[in-house]
């Protein structure tokens, strides 16, 4: 078995990719738009996972955009993305300082919990050992649901 992808079903696909991408920093590997039914799907890859997505067409995430309109809630229902990064404190910053909302901090230096505009819950977990505990991290609070 070999994991492939995850798809994601999105209502604005401009704002999709602008979280994925210009926050986030997932980059887009292909799109596929089918006229006939009506739909655009968009694969994107980790930055360090670009040879092998494009090698082996995964892992990848896959955003659905259906072009009629389509209710789409919850997003926590189907579980979590997870993303390994090299520094937790860096990049909660980062998506911080771009409008992301910390749904749960980095307190334990491991892991955090963003959500997409979709309300997709994000799990970023650090690459090795936790980073030692650091303020404003460690004792900020959780926001909204994750």
């Amino acid at each position: 078995m070999r994991y492939l992808h995850t798809m994601v079903r999105v209502q604005d696909l401009d704002a999709s990719l602008h979280f994925y991408c210009q926050q986030l920093g997932l980059q887009e590997s292909h799109r596929i738009e089918d006229a006939a039914g009506r739909y655009t799907l968009v694969y994107l890859n980790a930055p360090a996972d670009v040879e092998q997505a494009k090698n082996t067409q995964a892992p990848l995430v896959e955003l659905t955009y259906n072009w009629d309109t389509e209710a789409v809630s919850g997003g926590r229902n189907f579980g979590h993305l997870a993303f390994e990064v090299d520094d937790i404190y860096s990049t909660c910053q980062k998506l911080l300082d771009s409008g992301v909302t910390i749904n749960r901090p980095p307190r334990d230096g491991y892991m955090a919990f963003i959500r997409s505009p979709d309300q997709i819950s994000i799990e970023l977990l650090q690459k090795g050992k936790p980073l030692s505990p650091v303020e404003p991290w460690a004792s900020m609070q959780n926001t909204g649901a994750w």
